[in-house]
């Protein structure tokens, strides 16, 4: 039963561990990651699509659903002015087959 219920908690919660509900802060001391939209595609760490619902987002894929309140999020993010101020840099792609990680060794970041 112990067995059961550790692998019920590994397998079921790292779901939606890994998440992408996003929530913009005011703040940059209440975000977890600090993020930078770069004008090029080339110089994103993330390519990112907003997705229209929270089921879609899920995984660490670079689909983002940008929910209402900061308790529904999995992630709070802050958008800086200056990309030396940013831990992620990302760029808002047209497509969702176009989203996903460019730079892996960030990835953690979105855990």
């Amino acid at each position: 039963m112990k067995a059961l219920l550790t692998f019920g908690l590994l397998f079921f919660g790292t779901g939606q561990a890994f998440s992408q509900e996003v929530y913009s802060v005011n703040y940059e001391s209440q975000a977890d990651v600090k993020v930078f939209v770069v004008d090029y595609e080339s110089q994103a760490d993330l390519k990112v699509y907003k997705v229209a619902y929270a089921s879609q987002a899920s995984g660490n894929e670079g689909k983002w659903f940008f929910v209402d309140y900061e308790s529904q999020a999995k992630k709070s993010i802050y958008f800086v002015k200056y990309e030396s101020q940013a831990d992620l840099k990302i760029y808002f792609v047209d497509y969702e087959s176009q989203a996903g990680w460019v730079n892996n060794s960030k990835k953690q970041l979105m855990y």
